[in-house]
């Protein structure tokens, strides 16, 4: 019996894999510090992280194809356990692809069923779930706190009603990112929607939306525009949601502009790394946090066609200095060293803020 074909997304209808290995793009490499163990039954999209009260480490990753949440010890890649299951239901999930993990919560996005869980950790209790009123294609999010509250910014890659392989008009993308508010609320937690934003213009506008980041202190969105057919790339916007008509990585990503991570440095300095998906190794682009300038690239020995990414910057004996997280090959989670990234980079020290 033949497995079935995996289901392809939104950004995967290209005529030939872009590969590293012919695309003559300058960068160094940094051993990966663990791989864990394929699980290409699972279908990984994308990681984060927590430390217990204890000080594991945990790494949480979504599993598409199963439909739950797969946990790993983070300073060593071992699997705990996992968490979920298929269902529409308070608790279950069906095609979870971003996720983030801020204080002891961790919010994930599931694509169909149209909207974000949030569930409590350590026990993975699921306390509510919120969008489904309002997105259609949801992939990816970026969490901030606020007052008492929270942000949360997820990106709705609906498509074409005429062809599901093709982004709506320019006029339609005005809602390509939905914004909640998410808080406490007598007996358990709230959310509800804030806004929605998007560029309709040509050169602003967000053809094909998975990723989205932000930097509070620099009054900065990168949102990663994954459309090959108009040139894969970051776009800035502001935490408004309007477009700042600025452009990064336009001559650099040469496959896909996938997932981004923040480090935040003392003295506000820090790094963007993002995403460059190719199909034999990925590459990690680094960008200056306040100027966006170009630092330079790493790519792992091994990691390839990577979704997801989550930067940890809590140290532990193993990481003292935080710890690079990136998908590889939709069946398993790589780790990167942070003193390893800096120094193949020549990067200064980042004491975290």
């Amino acid at each position: 019996m033949e497995t079935p074909a995996r289901e392809k997304e939104p950004d995967e209808h290209v005529e030939k894999d872009p590969l590293l290995s012919e695309a003559k793009i300058a960068h160094v490499v940094v051993p990966e510090a663990f791989i864990t163990a394929a699980t290409p039954a699972e279908n990984v999209d994308s990681p984060a992280s927590w430390r217990a009260a204890d000080g594991t480490r945990w790494l949480i990753a979504t599993a598409k194809d199963t439909h739950r949440l797969v946990v790993y010890d983070g300073s060593t890649g071992k699997q705990l356990r996992t968490a979920s299951g298929p269902g529409p239901e308070l608790g279950q999930m069906q095609r979870p692809n971003g996720i983030a993990v801020i204080d002891d919560l961790v919010l994930v996005v599931e694509r169909d069923n149209r909207r974000v869980q949030v569930f409590q950790l350590p026990d993975f209790t699921p306390l509510l779930v919120f969008g489904a009123d309002e997105l259609k294609q949801p992939y990816g999010l970026w969490v901030r706190p606020q007052k008492g509250a929270y942000e949360v910014i997820v990106s709705d890659n609906y498509m074409s009603p005429q062809n599901e392989d093709l982004p709506p008009p320019l006029a339609e993308l005005g809602q390509r990112f939905k914004r909640y508010h998410l808080q406490r609320a007598e007996g358990g937690w709230k959310a509800s929607l804030a806004g929605t934003f998007g560029d309709t213009g040509e050169a602003g506008a967000i053809r094909i939306a998975e990723s989205v980041f932000g930097d509070a202190a620099n009054d900065r969105l990168l949102l990663a525009e994954e459309d090959v057919a108009v040139g894969t790339r970051l776009r800035e916007y502001g935490l408004d949601g309007a477009y700042r008509g600025r452009d990064i990585g336009a001559d650099l990503f040469k496959a896909q502009a996938e997932g981004m991570a923040l480090a935040q440095c003392a003295g506000g300095t820090g790094y963007w790394i993002a995403t460059d998906q190719f199909k034999d190794r990925s590459v990690f682009h680094v960008f200056d946090r306040k100027t966006l300038d170009y630092k330079g690239a790493f790519a792992g020995n091994k990691t390839a066609n990577t979704d997801g990414v989550w930067l940890d910057q809590s140290a532990d004996d193993r990481f003292p200095q935080g710890v690079f997280y990136a998908v590889d090959d939709d069946q398993a989670v790589a780790a990167f060293d942070w003193r390893d990234i800096a120094k193949a980079l020549s990067l200064p020290e980042c004491r975290v803020e």
